[in-house]
């Protein structure tokens, strides 16, 4: 909760990869919030009696959604769909305007590994954008698990986040009303 809350403001793609993460540790406790409690929240040194309390219910409202919204064994909460919603017209948005040129050069850049992820979904193609996030989340479950990542998918999730980095800075700008699109 602190670090989603820290995480959303600073940068989206950050935060969208932790609440992906979030709802898989839930998975694997077993949407269980006496678990997570034990295991997870108490874990925090330094938190006062009100934060872990917060803390708590955070997970709870978690555990909630996921249970309303049928989402206890794979899937996304409607809120990070929503975020990734956001994201993806906001990028079309971008490509649509000549004003950011750099933003696009991003994109094509990346768009050939795009096609290729894509390529490989079969019959469960995604958007663009979530594709992206797709590959960096199956990246960094790769890393946690400590296994071999070749020079060639390295390379082309350093790509990848480039992109969606500069998408997350524009995010920002355009959360704070500090983007402004050409007429």
């Amino acid at each position: 909760m602190i670090t989603a809350s820290k995480k959303k403001r600073e940068n989206i793609a950050e935060y969208l990869l932790y609440m992906w993460q979030i709802e898989d540790i839930i998975r694997a406790y077993n949407l269980d919030i006496d678990r997570i409690e034990a295991d997870i929240i108490n874990k925090y040194e330094g938190l006062e009696a009100q934060q872990r309390k917060d803390m708590k219910d955070w997970y709870e409202s978690l555990i909630d959604m996921m249970r309303r919204e049928g989402k206890e064994k794979t899937g996304h909460l409607q809120l990070n769909a929503n975020t990734l919603h956001d994201l993806e017209n906001l990028h079309r948005r971008l490509l649509n305007d000549p004003k950011f040129a750099q933003y696009a050069a991003e994109y094509y850049n990346a768009l050939p590994l795009i096609v290729e992820l894509r390529s490989k979904a079969g019959e469960n193609k995604k958007d663009e954008i979530e594709t992206c996030f797709d590959a960096l989340y199956g990246l960094l479950m790769l890393r946690l698990q400590q296994k071999e990542i070749s020079a060639e998918t390295q390379e082309a999730s350093r790509r990848i986040s480039k992109f969606l980095a500069l998408l997350a800075a524009y995010y920002k700008k355009d959360y704070n009303n500090e983007l402004e699109f050409s007429e």
